[in-house]
């Protein structure tokens, strides 16, 4: 059964960081595309990060500078670095494989995805 298991998730101050895992079970996340999605009350569901198997990431101009993808295929997880949070950044943050990846993250039918993990930019 294939799972994917985000973590990481919590309330910190507006400028604070956190760092989400996505942890797989089932598949080998060696061998997908990966992307973060995130989803704020009352708005549509945004991409904000991809990882292709290769290495390369992608990453929307409204938090480019500030997240960072990477991928431990020793440990099969996938993590989201996110620094200099602002409110904004609050959402349920979601892993899902086989993203599309350009200027725009872009989630697919076929994407396996985690139950999400909320974050919350508060003072």
């Amino acid at each position: 059964q294939v799972q994917l298991v985000e973590s990481g998730g919590g309330l910190v101050q507006p400028g604070g960081s956190l760092r989400l895992s996505c942890a797989a079970s089932g598949l080998t996340l060696d061998y997908y595309n990966i992307g973060w999605f995130r989803q704020a009350p009352g708005k549509e569901r945004e991409g904000v990060s991809c990882i292709l198997t290769d290495g390369r990431t992608y990453y929307p101009d409204s938090v480019k500078g500030r997240f960072t993808v990477s991928r431990d295929n020793a440990k099969n997880t996938v993590y989201l670095q996110m620094i200099s949070l602002q409110p904004e950044d609050t959402a349920v943050y979601y892993c899902a494989t086989d993203p599309l990846c350009g200027r725009t993250v872009v989630a697919t039918k076929a994407a396996y995805w985690g139950q999400g993990t909320q974050v919350t930019v508060s003072s």
